[in-house]
């Protein structure tokens, strides 16, 4: 499914200096119809009540949707994200959580991605569809 041979190597590395080095985002594997990656539960992913805040987990979830989208775009397309949605199912307070986003759909204009996020113990804390744009390049 994805159009090249990108390493999880390489994706970090495009990832030094963003919001998502910042929260601790580590890409870990690329399958032939998935990308996983985990995030800490800590300080940097904390809200107040000391559980792993939405918002974190919608940036991980977006985080993994739009990589894959843009591995899975045509040579001379990227993406971009028009929509997400985020199920908040459990609370985190600490560890680390793991996301596997899979294609739902993947067309010539949009592209709709399934994101599952869980803790150490598999169970899920999120769900999350997130639909992209499929546009050329500048």
């Amino acid at each position: 499914m994805f159009r090249n041979d990108t390493t999880v190597d390489q994706l970090n590395a495009m990832s030094a200096e963003t919001a998502i080095a910042a929260l601790g985002i580590v890409f870990t594997e690329i399958g032939a119809d998935y990308l996983r990656a985990t995030m800490p539960v800590d300080a940097r992913t904390h809200q107040p009540y000391g559980l792993l805040h939405g918002g974190a987990s919608a940036l991980l979830a977006e985080t993994l949707g739009s990589t894959g989208g843009g591995l899975a775009a045509p040579d001379g397309y990227g993406v971009v994200g028009i929509e997400i949605n985020a199920n908040h199912l459990r609370g985190v307070r600490s560890g680390l959580v793991t996301g596997t986003a899979r294609a739902l759909h993947v067309g010539r204009s949009t592209q709709v991605w399934d994101i599952r996020i869980e803790d150490a113990r598999g169970r899920a804390v999120c769900v999350s569809r997130l639909t992209l744009a499929v546009i050329p390049k500048p």
